[in-house]
């Protein structure tokens, strides 16, 4: 238990030091060529619990960081050597030194990340730069903070089309359904607007605020709220409804985007509304659900304490250590806008046609999630897809046969997805 806590203390701490950096230049820098290495690498720290999604960009003759969870952009490296195989680089933080010692492979760079003593391994894939996009399909919108852009698909021929507004789940998910808190790509949701694009459907879809193209709208986390994610998905909605190529506009909100697709359904009034691996139950019933198999009982009392006190709108003053990662005060703020929204309660106030899917070898959401949604709101459609898992691609049954999908963009989309979704829009939305 004691190496536990020390695990989790640790976290809070890499947390708090980069929450409070900027982008501020280091000087003295003494760096080696590293044209062999020179490009976009993107992984995480691999804390117990608690990945940390990081990328790091090597140039001729520097280094850049960037962890987007905390806001933290293209911080320079303070030095840099490669010495054939053999990798060092580091950071200094408020006088901290933060090391990341390892090896090269190929396109894999692997090794250990060191912060007061501590250390932790840490591993990287060589990745590119985001692919460029034609000037005709990246669309902005005005949203609180600035400019948020977009990606927009549109079908062949003569429109209006109809266009649905996708978007993305939890984390650092990106508007093709990536994530840099995973090796590799699944181009999930780059495919779903592809293959509707050729079935008549435009669709935009977005990087979340502090994600890909639309980092500069971070926040510091204790001034994150669910509401403002609400907010950016209906102002897409609107967007689209100024545009006269589009004729009925709807929203697909795929995991924690379905929540936010419900709530900016309603707030915008869409034509109908698309719900793909969304969670039947309330975030906090979901998150005990998967703490129950981690902490031992005493924790999970605490984790069961808290959650009722964010859900009242109280936020709880003291945290044990190793929960750190998960109540931390900068983060609660967000939890308790969150828990405001139950899906089902939702979802009823939502007088639109509705079409719920989910996969049979979804491993995040199980099925029983979408049924709950179903019998929640009556006249919904339910579309069950045989052996499609979270990332929309069809999985073998076993677990690592599944996770290896996550990063497989080679993978087409499971059997049965666009077809079920082209059949709903063509009877409610022509």
């Amino acid at each position: 238990m004691r190496k536990f806590a020390v695990v989790f203390s640790l976290v809070a701490m890499v947390f708090l030091l980069l929450a409070a950096c900027s982008k501020k230049k280091e000087e003295g820098s003494e760096m080696e060529s590293l044209e062999n290495i020179k490009g976009v690498w993107e992984g995480s720290i691999n804390i117990p619990n608690q990945p940390l999604p990081i990328t790091v960009e090597f140039e001729e003759d520097k280094g850049m960081i960037s962890i987007p969870v905390q806001g933290l952009n293209d911080y320079p490296l303070t030095n840099v050597t490669l010495n054939e195989s053999v990798i060092l680089f580091d950071m200094n933080i408020q006088g901290q030194k933060l090391t990341f010692d390892g090896k090269v492979e190929q396109e894999k760079m692997t090794g250990t990340f060191t912060q007061q003593g501590q250390t932790f391994p840490f591993e990287l894939a060589k990745g590119s730069k985001e692919e460029e996009v034609e000037e005709d399909r990246l669309v902005e919108v005005q949203v609180e903070g600035g400019m948020m852009s977009g990606q927009l698909e549109v079908p062949a021929g003569q429109g209006p089309f109809p266009l649905m507004v996708i978007i993305a789940g939890s984390g650092p998910t990106d508007r093709n359904g990536n994530s840099i808190a995973l090796p590799g790509k699944n181009n999930s949701l780059k495919m779903l607007a592809e293959d509707l694009a050729k079935e008549g459907v435009a669709t935009i879809r977005y990087d979340k605020r502090g994600v890909g193209k639309n980092a500069s709208l971070a926040s510091k986390e204790e001034d994150l709220r669910f509401d403002h994610f609400i907010d950016d998905a209906a102002a897409w909605v609107q967007f689209a409804k100024n545009d006269a190529r589009f004729s009925k506009i709807g929203i697909i909100g795929h995991s924690e985007g379905s929540l936010i697709g419900m709530v900016a359904s309603q707030k915008a009034d869409v034509d109908a509304f698309i719900s793909i691996a969304g969670a039947g139950r309330p975030i906090d019933k979901v998150l005990l659900e998967q703490l129950q198999a981690q902490l031992p009982a005493n924790l999970l009392q605490e984790s069961t304490k808290t959650l009722e006190k964010l859900k009242q709108g109280e936020q709880v003053k003291t945290v044990s250590p190793e929960l750190q990662s998960v109540f931390r005060s900068s983060v609660q703020p967000y939890m308790i806008s969150w828990l405001q929204y139950d899906p089902t309660e939702q979802l009823q106030k939502l007088n639109k046609p509705i079409l719920l899917v989910n996969g049979t070898l979804d491993i995040q959401v199980p099925v029983k999630d979408a049924e709950l949604l179903h019998e929640a709101k009556k006249g919904s459609d339910l579309l069950i897809v045989d052996k499609m898992n979270h990332v929309l691609k069809e999985a073998p049954a076993d677990l690592e046969g599944n996770i290896a999908t996550y990063s497989n963009p080679d993978l087409p989309l499971a059997k049965g997805l666009i077809d079920g979704i082209v059949k709903f829009l063509q009877v409610y939305v022509k």
